[in-house]
């Protein structure tokens, strides 16, 4: 099992910034590939960006140029950099940590979600 804990969300003003943390405990072995996703009210949740155990990101289009996702292998944590935020990045960002084959997941762990909120 992987316990992943994430941290940073908060309510922050439109144009600023947040920094989300996930860290990530017990079977590390498990996880290549880690990520964040959000769920706003009413709507499916969706990728943000996700990272490789090597490195490479992926961005989702609505967040290219805006966010930036990173991650420490030997502290097994994953960051994402936020800023430029709009009232429509409001919403639950969960930490995801598996293994993919292409963009397929085929092992996958959640965190319990932090709460962002952008005020216009």
């Amino acid at each position: 099992q992987v316990q992943l804990v994430e941290s940073g969300g908060g309510l922050v003003q439109a144009g600023g910034s947040l920094r989300l943390s996930c860290a990530a405990s017990g079977s590390i072995f498990s996880i290549n590939d880690m990520g964040w996703y959000r769920q706003a009210p009413g709507k499916q949740r969706e990728l943000v960006a996700t990272i490789t155990s090597g490195g490479i990101p992926n961005y989702a289009d609505f967040v290219k140029g805006r966010f930036t996702i990173s991650r420490d292998n030997a502290k097994n944590t994953v960051d994402l950099q936020m800023n430029s935020l709009t009232p429509e990045d409001t919403a639950v960002y969960y930490c995801k940590a598996g293994k993919r084959t292409g963009s397929l997941w085929t092992s996958a762990y959640w965190g319990q979600g932090t709460q962002v909120t952008v005020s216009s």
